[in-house]
């Protein structure tokens, strides 16, 4: 019924996360209706991207230069590494200005059954930052998941030899969550991890 470049147009958004084949078929609609004023600018964008966006070989962040501008960013601490699994924990991160140390982007987290061991990662490179004198804390931003705690634990174990201090983001209750609404897991973990008030 429908074209090969709508169909080719389809199946290449629901491939992006959050889409699936329902979602995609009214995102190509939505773009095909506002071809001039979404479409296009889209396509300009995505090629821009394409041709601009390189990966930071210090930290494994996105950005247009190399080094991206957090780790060229003078004012930022640079004793402090803050491990994240990919870039978007880095971009939420930022969002939320709170931290003003350097980053690493691991690109994932160790994963048996998907075949992700430690070599597939940029632990590697971490574990040499980390053994820079200027460095002194390493903060392990993982998710609250079984694969986010495995590879908390390896790099923990890697960066033993490291003359660093290593912690971990705190993992509870929620700023404005209310107690009857969490899982069991955030509640006892957070009775875990209480401190002195």
């Amino acid at each position: 019924m429908l074209g090969p470049e709508i169909e080719r147009l389809i199946q290449l958004l629901a491939r992006l996360p959050g889409l699936g084949p329902r979602s995609a078929r009214r995102a190509a609609l939505q773009l095909l209706k506002r071809k001039e004023a979404l479409m296009l600018p889209l396509a300009e964008a995505l090629s821009v991207a394409a041709e601009r966006v390189v990966t930071c070989s210090v930290c494994g962040s996105f950005d247009t230069s190399d080094p991206c501008g957090v780790c060229r960013d003078e004012r930022r601490d640079p004793s402090i590494l803050c491990v994240v699994e990919e870039v978007a924990d880095v971009w939420a991160l930022e969002r939320a200005s709170g931290f003003k140390g350097r980053y690493h982007v691991l690109g994932g987290t160790l994963s048996a059954l998907d075949g992700v061991g430690p070599e597939d990662l940029n632990i590697a490179a971490l574990v040499t930052r980390a053994s820079d004198p200027a460095v002194t804390e390493v903060i392990l931003a993982m998710d609250a998941t079984v694969d986010g705690q495995t590879t908390a634990h390896y790099i923990t174990d890697r960066l033993a030899e490291a003359n660093v201090s290593v912690s971990r983001l705190a993992h509870g209750v929620p700023v404005g969550g209310e107690l009857d609404y969490l899982d069991d897991g955030t509640l006892t973990t957070a009775l875990k991890a209480r401190r002195p008030v």
